[in-house]
């Protein structure tokens, strides 16, 4: 009846728009993909992704096509006799078994070779070493050859192998740049190794924690900032630059008192101010005792020498939006002043463990850690 053949369509419109629905919402603006590979292991991973797709795509329109083929041509009709059964067919039982594990032989070719590309990195290129921690829930980065530390922000060369050395002394963590480099786990007890390659300088790539690991598993993030050999170079002799002073009697200076005043210090080290090295806390193995603490050089929080540097607040739940962040009577975009009055409803369940602040103290802090560049 014409009513009912209009209801069957609109109930098959429903899953096809569901379908439709699920397969949009992965293409964020902006979102990293495996399949925009910017280093030779996101390439080889590009690769295998794209052998297998055309293998599964041919083997889905072969079957689909065969499948339909015969749903028309041997659909029963008024009169037709009964279909010829194939059951202990040997050929058509040999076609069936020999050509799938053909095509899954071509599938490990594909894998296997995938593997070895990306197994270890090519010998006599430069490489620089860094040593990942993953805490819960931001990432911290150690650089042993230049004895800095960074929070939330991997700056590396361009056209230079990173190896990196992934810890973690809480739960299992995954590190996952798509554009750059594979998933890799990072368990506690067991440190795994990962390296990656960057072919382009000046370029920002999103990295994530890829293994859940808590209720703010999302908000883990962290960038790769790619930049040229000298660059970098720059950039990591500031880093090992204590934090400079700021001038007496200013809104920075207010701030730095504030720092210690309000236990910041408990958490966080400022070279210059609180700690004498950049050194990270974690390649310190007395920081993973219980009892471990500032007076051993262990820090709950990042190290904030450069904070004023950094792209990302606490694991990329916010951005660090300087320009914002300028005018201490005009801080309702700062995302920096939105941390410190409320780190708990941004973020629930982090460590900060600060007390109530008030607006003039916000102000003071705000001016102070946006100076330490």
């Amino acid at each position: 009846m014409p009513l009912f053949r209009r209801t069957k369509r609109w109930l098959l419109l429903v899953p096809v728009m569901l379908l439709s629905s699920i397969l949009l919402v992965a293409c964020g603006e902006g979102s990293p993909s495996i399949i925009n590979p910017a280093g030779p292991v996101a390439n080889s991973e590009n690769g295998v992704f794209v052998a297998i797709l055309i293998i599964a795509t041919i083997v889905f329109v072969a079957v689909e096509g065969i499948l339909i083929f015969s749903m028309i041509r041997f659909r029963e009709r008024p009169g037709s006799p009964t279909p010829k059964q194939l059951h202990g067919n040997t050929k058509v039982e040999v076609a069936w078994t020999v050509i799938p594990a053909l095509i899954l032989f071509i599938v490990l070719g594909y894998t296997i070779r995938g593997l070895f590309e990306v197994a270890t990195p090519p010998a006599g290129e430069k490489t620089l070493e860094v040593t990942a921690f993953a805490h819960q829930w931001w990432w911290e980065f150690y650089y042993p050859e230049y004895n800095i530390t960074t929070a939330d922000s991997l700056v590396v060369p361009a056209n230079t192998v990173v190896n990196v050395s992934l810890y973690s002394n809480n739960v299992i963590h995954s590190f996952w740049v798509p554009e750059l480099t594979g998933k890799t786990d990072v368990v506690p007890g067991h440190n795994n190794q990962r390296w990656f390659k960057a072919d382009t300088p000046n370029k920002t790539y999103l990295g994530i924690c890829a293994e859940y690991c808590g209720t703010q598993h999302a908000n883990m993030r962290f960038n790769v900032v790619v930049d040229e050999s000298n660059d970098f170079l720059a950039w990591t002799h500031t880093q090992q630059q204590a934090a400079v002073a700021p001038a007496a009697g200013s809104m920075a200076a207010k701030g730095a008192q504030v720092f210690k005043d309000a236990g910041c210090q408990a958490c966080h080290g400022i070279v210059g101010v609180d700690i004498t090295s950049t050194k990270a806390t974690n390649p310190n193995p007395a920081c993973d005792a219980p009892n471990a603490g500032p007076a051993q050089g262990c820090f709950t929080g990042p190290n904030l020498t450069h904070f004023g540097s950094r792209n990302f607040i606490a694991g990329g739940v916010l951005e660090n939006n300087s320009a914002q962040c300028q005018d201490p009577n005009n801080l309702k975009d700062c995302n920096l002043a939105k941390w410190l009055h409320d780190p708990q409803g941004i973020k629930p369940g982090n460590d900060m463990a600060i007390g109530p602040l008030t607006d003039e103290q916000i102000q003071q802090l705000v001016a102070y850690l946006e100076s330490l560049k």
